[in-house]
Order: C-alpha cells, then sequence, then structure tokens
C-alpha cells in the first residue's frame, strides 16, 4: 500500500526500495497506489449509515477488500503527516477496514471479533519530519494505529514492523539513501 501524491518523492523512492526487498525475497506482491487510482477516502454519510450491510454491496471498495482478504503480510508506505497517517490512508482504513471485512460483531456479544486472520504481518515504512525525540514526546499516534488497532483485527501472532526514518527534513543525501537500504534489507526478510 503506498500513499503520497508525488510520484517523484522521496516515499516513491521508499515505496520502491520496498517492492525490491519484496521481490528479492521471493514474495508475491500486489501493489495499491491511492493517490494513482484516485482512491475517494470520503467515508459518506450514506456509507455510514450502510456500515453494517455486507461489503459485497460496496462495489466501490471490493478490489481493496479482495487483496486485503488476500494478503498474509500488509506493507504501508507514507510519509507521517501531523503525528499519524495522511487522510488518504486513514479514509482507506475507515472505508476499508469494515464490518464483514476487519471485524464483525456476533449477536449479542460486547466485543468485536476480528476477521482478518490471513493477516500476520503489518510492516510500515514511514517518515517523520521532525526527530525521534519529537514524536515520543507527541506520542506517535500514526504508530498506535498501526500496532494496537490495526493489528488487533489481524492473526492473534500478528507482528509489526515500522521502519520510520525520524528528520527527514534536515537529513543529508547518504541518510536518506541509507535508510532506502535499510528498508530494502527488512523486507527481504
Amino acid at each position: 500500500m503506498f500513499c503520497h501524491p508525488e510520484q517523484n518523492s522521496f516515499a516513491a523512492a521508499v515505496r520502491d526500495a520496498a517492492l525490491t526487498g519484496l521481490r528479492n525475497g521471493g514474495h508475491d506482491i500486489r501493489l495499491t497506489d491511492l493517490y494513482a487510482e484516485g482512491f475517494d477516502p470520503v467515508f459518506s454519510a450514506v456509507e455510514h449509515a450502510g456500515h453494517l450491510a455486507d461489503p459485497s454491496t460496496k462495489p466501490a471498495i471490493a478490489e481493496h477488500v479482495e487483496n486485503l482478504r488476500w494478503c498474509e503480510s500488509l506493507v504501508l508506505v507514507y510519509p507521517t503527516w501531523w503525528a499519524g497517517q495522511p487522510a488518504m490512508l486513514k479514509g482507506w482504513i475507515d472505508r476499508v477496514w469494515i464490518n464483514g471485512v476487519a471485524w464483525e460483531l456476533p449477536g449479542g456479544a460486547d466485543r468485536i471479533k476480528p476477521l482478518l486472520r490471513n493477516v500476520g504481518r503489518i510492516t510500515v515504512a514511514t517518515t517523520h519530519g521532525s526527530s525521534k525525540f519529537v514524536n515520543a514526546l507527541e506520542g506517535e499516534a500514526g504508530k498506535r494505529t498501526v500496532t494496537r488497532a490495526l493489528r488487533a483485527l489481524c492473526r492473534r501472532t500478528c507482528r509489526t514492523r515500522w521502519i520510520a526514518f525520524y528528520g527527514i527534513d534536515t537529513a543529508t543525501a547518504v541518510q536518506r539513501q541509507r535508510f532506502l537500504r535499510r528498508v530494502t534489507r527488512r523486507l527481504e526478510k
């Protein structure tokens, strides 16, 4: 999953490094580029009213649902903006990680049941403009979204991997290249 509006951005270079690592590791890949496909991130009033309806009644997200149900490992590549995922990616989570796809609430139950038992790993490759220290002070809300909320809807033993480049706003070309190599190496495994 790639989320950045510019195809010549550093985030796109991170995506390419991730794809190289995945290919080198022999993984099957389905790439989704939310901006390139023009994904609509708006969880509309109509969708909200029907959010408990069967996912098959939502053709606008059918391919996303199929890909999410297909994958064993989900790789998210995006820049961290305002301490979290870009609005486009957050909208994808809101619209695709829905009842009947990522979770269900059985009748009489008081807790949702996770449905994405096929997903055993979630990896994030992201960049932060500010330092690790500043992000720690802010609480890393984007990291918590992945490691706590999304992970809880996957296989019970799902593991998360956070590959982050802090301080990109002041990083040198050498530091950027080092991070790209790190992304490739980590995703080869």
